[in-house]
């Protein structure tokens, strides 16, 4: 019978042993301490990578059946890559009751630049006459707006769908009859188009004219904490115009209990739904500013309405030298918050646009609109 034989220990190659435990350790950390941006996040997924973060959602409640099929469209919209296309265009959506007055200082805006914007009209009591080739026919199917009411987030909401048709259209600017150009063509383009952000102002107002509105009827879906204020004259990139398309969530909850005259409290669509949707969906893809200028400075309902006797070279430098955004509460605090207007960490001049203009200024417009570039 012979003898068991017993096996001889191991006398492998040391670097065998320490190659397997130097690539455990980098496995293990760079899952743990993922450089940004690198390679690693991508293999890795570690829970300091931005990735990992972007798509590792926690929810602090249960959601609704409702919130999470909404989340979930919203999250493919958002991470979409880019869309790229070889002529692209700013839409120019005007949301008017009637007649365009400004429609000659538009002409001589857009002469020259035909193929780098398109143009749509919602015009909500009559139809214009247009005294302007680039506004005929641009028309869309309208129907009729009230101050205050969700209709004007309807008819924004219209002119955005009409606009998406076009695929060239990457940038999307909603405009009033009594707005009018602050900069020559090329510069505006340049600064929407290759921007990284959209302009949609968004604040945060305690007082009676922000929170104040806020109806616990919106729960669960809208918190108190998240409802914002701001300016309806927005500017936003193609992908958040589709999210707004998207959207049926957030704007049933507006269009229910955001109006005026609801349990004591008169709650604005227009000035509360943007803000709102965009601070809880990508909060860090919009500037908090609108670039459309308006003077509240006389403290009334209504912003100040330029005169032809207004209209100088230096109302004109004094809109575009702005260089910094204001916000003010409405409570007795009045909390001022100031903010740089800033176009890829580099500070310009916040307003694109202005309103509200009299007809009257028509002509003293166009006079300076030539020398627009040169008043700065």
């Amino acid at each position: 019978m012979s003898e068991s034989r017993q096996r001889p220990p191991f006398k492998g190659p040391r670097w065998i042993i320490t190659l397997v435990v130097l690539v455990t350790v980098v496995v293990i950390t760079a899952f743990i301490y993922p450089p940004r941006n690198s390679v690693a996040c991508y293999m890795f997924s570690g829970p300091g990578c931005p990735l990992y973060q972007q798509f590792l959602f926690v929810p602090s409640r249960e959601l609704t059946d409702s919130e999470a099929a909404a989340q979930v469209v919203m999250n493919e919209i958002m991470n979409l890559p880019q869309s790229k296309t070889a002529n692209p265009k700013i839409a120019f959506m005007f949301l008017t009751p009637g007649t365009l007055p400004f429609e000659p200082l538009w002409e001589m805006f857009f002469r020259g630049h035909e193929n780098k914007f398109s143009v749509y009209v919602h015009a909500s009591k009559k139809s214009p006459v247009h005294t302007s080739s680039y506004f005929v026919g641009r028309d869309i199917h309208s129907h009729k707006v009230a101050w205050g009411q969700i209709s004007m987030v309807d008819a924004e909401r219209r002119l955005l769908a009409h606009a998406l048709v076009d695929p060239d259209n990457q940038h999307f600017v909603l405009l009033s009859d009594s707005c009018v150009p602050l900069f020559d063509f090329d510069y505006i383009y340049n600064h929407l188009i290759f921007a990284n952000l959209s302009f949609i102002d968004c604040f945060e107002d305690p007082g009676p004219h922000g929170s104040g509105r806020y109806s616990q009827h919106m729960l669960p879906e809208v918190e108190k904490k998240d409802f914002r204020k701001g300016s309806q004259w927005f500017s936003m990139k193609r992908r958040h115009a589709i999210v707004v398309m998207a959207d049926s969530l957030y704007y049933t909850k507006f269009k229910l209990y955001c109006r005026p005259n609801m349990e004591g409290r008169n709650c604005y669509a227009d000035e509360h739904y943007f803000p709102t949707l965009f601070n809880m969906i990508d909060p860090d893809g919009i500037a908090n500013w609108s670039v459309t200028h308006v003077d509240w400075s006389e403290g009334k309902w209504h912003p100040k309405l330029y005169n032809a006797r207004d209209i100088t070279p230096y109302l004109i430098r004094k809109i575009k030298s702005i260089q910094l955004a204001y916000h003010v509460t409405s409570d007795l605090k009045k909390v001022t918050t100031v903010k740089p207007c800033l176009w890829k960490g580099e500070q310009r001049p916040c307003y694109l646009f202005a309103r509200k203009f009299n007809p009257e200024t028509l002509d003293r417009l166009m006079y300076l609109f030539p020398n627009y570039t040169s008043l700065v």
